[in-house]
């Protein structure tokens, strides 16, 4: 073992590392992608569409996770980016782009399920918020890498070829999780009525809270998705993956030196810092004048998200029942995706291609993250679930 994790734990991290950086490459180019197709108006959509797809997904993943294996409904996700990713050189109208985004957002909803299914399962208890912020380090790396080469590697090797390339990546990723050991016991062979839900197999009630503040900061991530690049062609920025490159440096090394924090001060409490320094990026973008600003910020931003990502993994691990962790972390994900949607979608009703809008709208996810930070601090003083989690996970 390295670092005190095994070896299924890195090369299901190495998969996720490709897999994020695969889709990733391509979002800084799509802005222009759809505005060269007379779909300036529609630049929200690139993001909405794919995250809805990937919130639906998610109640049928959690439940393929927990029944047929974590590995099957990895395969499952890495095989709809490569495909789809491959098809986008076809694209010639706005219509048939966005049916593509639609479509890919299935891999975002099936993959990441079965991999945070089974990094619980292989993650003792005490050690599930460092485990998480190193997990999370290879997540965080390829959104990073793939924002900041998607410009490079378009004019490099043209758009199309772009595309391919970030096709070949997702088909590495599906052969780095053939070397990962499958964590479920007694999976069940593949029937289509798996995917016969129940109202139970939508959500797990336990992980609710953890879902409410994942919405509402990954609103956030939704206003970034959509703005960063048109944000650096406003500053002159001719790299339009810029804002995710530092953001990436700063969450990295805050993950693997701060990861454990919540092991020691508690969930909540690690939350409340998280939050707290989230609302003083969207502030910062906000007020943001210059190159050296908007750096700042998304240093700012990768701080952030570094203390609360694993943070939240780590509280849904600990209020999941053990034998609903694939639909626990579904559960998780649907807010991601959904507070991801919510952001990027608002900035159709309040961005109107302007710089001056582009600040009210980070003003707004200042006004959510805080929201979230209200939650916290009320269920923190109200709730006992922290209290609670030792007693769910023994039963």
């Amino acid at each position: 073992m390295f670092w005190g994790y095994s070896k299924n734990f890195w090369a299901l991290s190495f998969a996720m590392f490709l897999f994020m950086t695969s889709f990733n490459l391509i979002i800084p180019e799509m802005n222009d992608f759809i505005t060269a197709l007379d779909g300036a108006q529609y630049k929200g959509l690139i993001i909405a569409l794919f995250t809805i797809t990937a919130g639906l997904a998610r109640p049928f993943s959690g439940k393929m996770a927990d029944h047929v294996g974590r590995k099957s409904t990895m395969y499952v996700g890495t095989a709809i980016c490569a495909g789809i990713t491959f098809l986008y050189p076809l694209s010639g109208t706005v219509g048939f782009l966005l049916l593509l985004r639609f479509f890919h957002g299935f891999s975002t909803g099936f993959l990441p399920t079965g991999a945070t299914a089974l990094i619980t399962d292989i993650l003792p208890q005490k050690k599930r918020g460092h485990g998480m912020g190193v997990f999370g380090t290879g997540i965080s790396l390829g959104i990073g890498v793939g924002q900041f080469l998607g410009s490079p590697l378009a004019n490099l090797l043209t758009l199309n070829g772009l595309f391919i390339f970030s096709g070949f990546l997702a088909l590495t990723s599906m052969a780095m999780i053939a070397s990962v050991k499958e964590t479920l016991k007694n999976p069940q062979a593949f029937q289509w009525k798996i995917f016969l839900l129940k109202p139970n197999d939508v959500v797990e009630p336990k992980v609710f809270p953890v879902a409410v503040v994942m919405f509402l900061t990954a609103s956030c991530s939704g206003l970034l998705f959509v703005l960063s690049p048109d944000m650096s062609g406003y500053l002159g920025i001719a790299n339009k993956g810029w804002f995710f490159f530092f953001y990436v440096f700063s969450t990295i090394l805050v993950r693997l030196t701060a990861g454990k924090l919540s092991d020691i001060i508690g969930r909540r409490e690690t939350l409340l810092i998280g939050v707290s320094v989230l609302i003083i990026s969207m502030l910062l973008l906000a007020w943001v004048k210059d190159v050296t600003g908007y750096t700042i910020a998304s240093l700012v931003f990768g701080i952030a998200t570094g203390i609360s990502s694993p943070t939240l993994f780590a509280w849904m691990a600990d209020l999941s029942p053990s034998h609903r962790r694939g639909i626990g972390s579904g559960t998780l994900f649907i807010s991601l995706e959904f507070g991801i949607l919510f952001g990027s979608a608002s900035t159709l009703f309040l961005y109107k291609d302007t710089y001056a809008s582009a600040n009210h709208v980070f003003l707004f996810g200042a006004i959510v993250a805080f929201i979230a930070l209200i939650y916290l601090a009320l269920h923190l003083t109200f709730s006992k679930t922290n209290a609670l989690y030792k007693k769910n996970n023994e039963a």
